[in-house]
């Protein structure tokens, strides 16, 4: 892709989420005053889920921009992780807004008050119609960014939500229920959390310098072993630089013969990273059978394996 096209294809996106953005903070307005006039929880609930989409929309807005800055001195890896950084505060704020629901829910109960269904159908019926085009909005985005994804679930609960609202209205219409609104916001609530819950390890991970998870470390660690003139691996580290990238760092101890032919071993090496596991990011550190680290935790050795196989 060229520099023309990714420049036209990240101001799409950044419309996109614009329109999603001022989309949210309307319905949010319109829905707050609803529910306060109706007196309806799940009404308000939905409103505060939009709130947080809303909240969400910004920081990832902020977050794609700031993630395209170039790396400086002060971030030597560049700015792309804010990205995730969003990510884990937008579900955070949706689990927090999940267990505040399950708390009023629980509370209006035990006392539910009087309700207007109409007010209730109307609005849900418009945020449905709002929160589904804001979904559609970032669909196709959200496949390549972890901080749209989260975007994305915000929006797709959101229109779920939006259609319990509107069954919890019309079944006050219609048998003057009003016990459906708290049991719809808890409902509502138990998804946002099932959403978030799930979702919210794949930031932590990053966060934490974790393996990235599409790659088998034992597997890896094997296939580097197996290298012509390579003794032993110790120091493994895999992390993910952003979210696309993997990273590898690791001390390799070569056989006498492969210290001879380091730079061969090392290009054969970071081609093999490079095509079998999609790690562009190497830093490799080699050391002679002789003088390798001595009490180095070892992945593996293949002197001993060699020994143990006799």
């Amino acid at each position: 892709m060229s520099d023309t096209q990714e420049h036209l294809k990240l101001s799409s996106g950044d419309r996109r989420v614009a329109v999603a953005i001022w989309a949210n903070a309307l319905l949010t307005f319109a829905q707050v005053i609803g529910g306060v006039l109706s007196g309806s929880l799940a009404l308000i609930a939905d409103a505060l889920h939009n709130f947080s989409d809303m909240t969400s929309m910004v920081i990832a807005y902020a977050a794609r921009k700031i993630a395209r800055r170039p790396a400086d001195s002060r971030m030597t890896f560049g700015y792309a992780r804010i990205e995730v950084v969003a990510a884990l505060i937008n579900y955070t704020t949706l689990i927090l807004i999940g267990l505040y629901l399950i708390y009023e829910g629980a509370m209006r109960l035990v006392d539910p008050p009087p309700i207007a269904g109409w007010t209730v159908v109307v609005l849900g019926g418009v945020a449905l119609v709002i929160d589904t085009l804001t979904a559609l909005l970032t669909w196709s985005m959200q496949k390549s960014s972890i901080n749209i994804r989260a975007l994305f679930l915000h929006n797709l609960s959101d229109a779920l939500a939006s259609v319990g609202v509107v069954a919890a209205g019309t079944l006050i219409l219609l048998y003057d229920w009003w016990l459906v609104d708290p049991i719809i916001t808890l409902v509502i609530a138990g998804y946002i959390l099932y959403l978030s819950i799930t979702e919210i390890g794949g930031p932590i991970r990053t966060l934490m310098l974790g393996s990235p998870p599409h790659l088998d470390t034992e597997e890896l660690i094997v296939e580097l072993c197996a290298v012509d003139g390579v003794s032993g691996i110790h120091h493994v580290h895999l992390w993910q630089m952003q979210e696309h990238q993997a990273a590898l760092d690791c001390h390799i101890v070569l056989t006498s013969a492969g210290w001879a032919r380091q730079e061969a071993i090392k290009t054969e090496i970071k081609e093999m990273l490079r095509t079998r596991h999609d790690i562009s990011h190497s830093s490799l550190e080699f050391e002679h059978v002789d003088r390798a680290h001595p009490d180095a935790g070892c992945f593996c050795d293949v002197s001993e394996a060699s020994d143990e196989a006799h």
